[in-house]
């Protein structure tokens, strides 16, 4: 099992590339069960483990996939079945959103139920519920949900909750359900935004996506398409605040501020000199950040999957900051490992107050989940000495060669078996 060795307190300098957005990969991808047509998507991170795991779904599901660096060929071999494996949907709860595409075409879907996580529950009734309003039936079976309906129904769908897969799931079933479906309190992600644009483009006319209502105009039959990932945000949060925590002077390429308005602002008030033009961003720091409480909501808000690197950065400020969680309910597990190496936190339900200290010691610590393994890591690279994180597959899910990228401006980290 792979570990990360890290020689921490050496501040940061270069220029790094964003990866494309993961979470907007990954029901793009998926969306290409819609149509029959070859489709092309670019700027894919295909060293992810989530995506490898996504081609693997597509494939079982009887799609031909073709991988060329960061570009993605997918095709039909002919029927597609409409279950998906639970050997893979266990790996990967975002394989639960080829439900709405093979339900829309089919009529017909099973997929195993996705169990909870590290993070949280994470349940799918919102999807369900969707699903249900467009006239689709469901029943358990043996760990399974099986969905059927003759002819879903355009309709207006409003969610509890603004749920980023239930949105993506039901504007997938929409985009091949002839008529107009409306989807209220959506989300708002960039993702959302980048998956309306790849609809479109397969021939369903999306409007709204990215806003709080969303509307889908759907077809009996759609096309093939090429489409250009976005950059990934949260990668991008991820090297903002790991430079504000080592410091240093770092340029970020393939980058879109737009989509981080809450960091920067958060990242501004610590005392970080932020410059950004269209496909990059520029931070430097050079003193000990000030503290800035945060409380994580849906986009626009402090994106949760920055919570723990946030917390991070937070542990090495001046004075006490609050870190308030309102999206899951289990976001804090990084907390005791950051105390394993010196930071003070004290968690109390959904909040954590964080007293800064003035130095990190290194550790051996263990990444619990994708994003506590970012928070360690930026962690390491401010300690002092050497820190070694364990079960990095974590990271791998989502951030692409971030030993090398790491390495590129100066950090001293290499992965070891």
């Amino acid at each position: 099992m792979d570990r990360f060795v890290i020689d921490g307190g050496r501040p940061l300098s270069g220029t790094i590339p964003v990866s494309g957005s993961k979470n907007a990969a990954l029901p793009i991808l998926i969306a290409t069960l819609l149509t029959d047509d070859a489709c092309v998507v670019e700027n894919v991170p295909t060293g992810l483990r989530d995506i490898r795991t996504t081609v693997r779904l597509l494939e079982s599901l009887g799609k031909r996939v073709a991988v060329d660096g960061s570009t993605v060929r997918v095709e039909s071999t002919g029927s597609l079945k409409t279950q998906a494996p639970y050997d893979i949907v266990k790996q990967m709860r975002a394989s639960v959103l080829a439900a709405g595409p093979l339900l829309a075409r089919f009529g017909l879907v099973r997929v195993p139920i996705p169990g909870g996580c590290a993070i949280g529950l994470r349940p799918i009734d919102i999807h369900l519920k969707g699903f249900e309003a467009m006239g689709a039936r469901r029943i358990a079976d043996q760990g399974d949900i099986i969905m059927s309906a003759p002819k879903l129904k355009a309709t207006t769908i409003s969610l509890r909750f603004p749920s980023v897969g239930a949105t993506e799931n039901l504007m997938m079933a929409a985009a091949a359900v002839p008529g107009r479906t409306t989807i209220k309190n959506a989300a708002r992600e960039p993702e959302i935004e980048d998956l309306g644009a790849f609809l479109t483009q397969l021939g369903a006319k999306t409007t709204g996506a990215g806003g709080p209502t969303v509307t889908v105009e759907g077809r009996a039959k759609l096309k093939g398409a090429r489409h250009r990932v976005i950059p990934d945000r949260i990668e991008a949060g991820t090297f903002l605040i790991a430079t504000t925590a080592a410091r240093g002077k770092v340029r970020l390429t393939g980058a879109d501020a737009s989509h981080l308005e809450a960091v920067i602002a958060a990242l501004k008030k610590t005392g970080a000199k932020i410059a950004y033009g269209r496909g990059w961003i520029e931070i430097e720091m050079r003193t000990r950040p000030k503290s800035v409480a945060i409380k994580t909501a849906p986009h626009p808000g402090f994106p949760t999957d920055l919570q723990a690197p946030w917390m991070s950065l937070m542990t090495l400020a001046t004075g006490f900051t609050k870190v308030r969680e309102t999206v899951f309910e289990n976001r804090f597990m990084h907390a005791a490992e950051l105390g394993r190496m010196g930071a003070q936190i004290a968690v109390s339900g959904s909040a954590a107050v964080v007293a800064g200290v003035e130095q990190l010691s290194g550790a051996p610590i263990m990444a619990s989940d994708l994003r506590a393994g970012a928070a360690l890591l930026i962690a390491a690279l401010a300690a002092k000495g050497r820190t070694v994180i364990s079960r990095v597959y974590h990271v791998d899910r989502g951030y692409e060669a971030v030993e090398r990228k790491l390495a590129k401006i100066g950090a001293r980290i290499e992965r070891a078996a």
